[in-house]
């Protein structure tokens, strides 16, 4: 799968192509069905699929405090996995900055659209708005398409359960520990990855050592203490899967910068793993996140945390 961060040169690989628009955050049941749909019609035409992903949200763009816009559900880089691995050609992430919001829907339809990817067919939802203050829509992408010879296709809506999926709704179901709902909307479990840095060490200072994972996301969709999975790359190309206990948030106890953090307690393990990828898939809350008056009270509840853990992983 190819990787693009603007039109240059596509044209002159490919005829044209079959595309869509949107954040793809999750790359939930109903992303998955509109990539089906590319694929089908991108077949019949013989071209290309492209996904073109927006990036950052625009919500994140616009947001003054990092809090006040959605939790992400995943980064652009689990975005890119995902997505070539439901059989996209090509993702193209399309940077949300001031020179896009200033774009006319008029240029956004030529310029990306036209001229740059020679879009034999564009698949998005009827309620897509683009350009300018949102002033595009579907209808002016009928009007467009009419007129420069693209067909323009309704995205197909998707339920689970009697509910329709969307990355709200995913968002919905993590706050409410629903893990189960979760993997069912996502078509797997939901995990989170990152690079396993060096934090405070404060972990092994009170017994319970932990792998700290980069958060690069301006808002976290968990908070608090879980238990979970985890698969480990190791630099040196071994794999291993250890079950831990995940604290998800802000630290409030022993931090007051704000930063958001997810560090885990791999549970009867004891190696160096500063620099491996790590996915911690989340399978239990065991409790919301909380302020200790002390460390102490923190080290005693940490205790009992890991003691529900084992037995919740004993039994299920």
């Amino acid at each position: 799968m190819n990787v693009i961060h603007d039109t240059e040169g596509f044209l002159e690989h490919h005829p044209g192509c079959v595309a869509t628009i949107g954040k793809f955050d999750g790359v939930h049941l109903g992303h998955q069905q509109i990539v089906r749909q590319l694929r089908a019609r991108a077949a019949e035409l013989d071209v290309p699929t492209v996904v073109i992903v927006i990036e950052p949200h625009p919500e994140e763009f616009f947001a003054r405090n990092p809090r006040d816009c959605p939790p992400r559900l995943s980064e652009a880089a689990e975005k890119i996995t995902l997505l070539e691995e439901f059989g996209v050609d090509t993702v193209y992430l399309l940077r949300f900055d001031d020179r896009l919001c200033r774009l006319s829907p008029q240029q956004y339809v030529e310029d990306i659209l036209i001229k740059g990817l020679n879009v034999r067919c564009l698949i998005v939802g009827n309620d897509f708005r683009f350009g300018h203050q949102r002033q595009g829509d579907y209808a002016l992408l009928q009007e467009y398409g009419a007129r420069a010879g693209f067909q323009v296709i309704e995205t197909q809506s998707c339920s689970y359960d009697g509910a329709r999926v969307s990355s709200t709704y995913v968002r919905d179901r993590l706050r409410a520990g629903d893990f189960e709902t979760v993997a069912g909307l996502l078509g797997r479990p939901y995990a989170i990855a990152g690079e396993v840095v060096k934090g405070r060490q404060l972990g092994r200072d009170i017994g319970f050592p932990t792998c700290n994972l980069a958060l690069n996301r301006r808002n976290i969709p968990l908070h608090g203490v879980y238990v979970c999975d985890t698969q480990i790359s190791l630099p040196d190309g071994r794999q291993l899967s250890v079950s831990g206990i995940a604290n998800i948030g802000y630290r409030p106890t022993v931090d007051d910068s704000g930063e958001a953090i997810l560090e885990v307690h791999l549970l009867d393990f004891d190696q160096d793993v500063y620099g491996a990828w790590m996915s911690v898939i989340f399978r239990h809350r065991v409790r919301s996140e909380q302020k200790f008056s002390s460390l102490d009270e923190l080290t005693q509840q940490i205790g009992k945390d890991t003691q529900q853990a084992r037995a919740w992983l004993a039994n299920h």
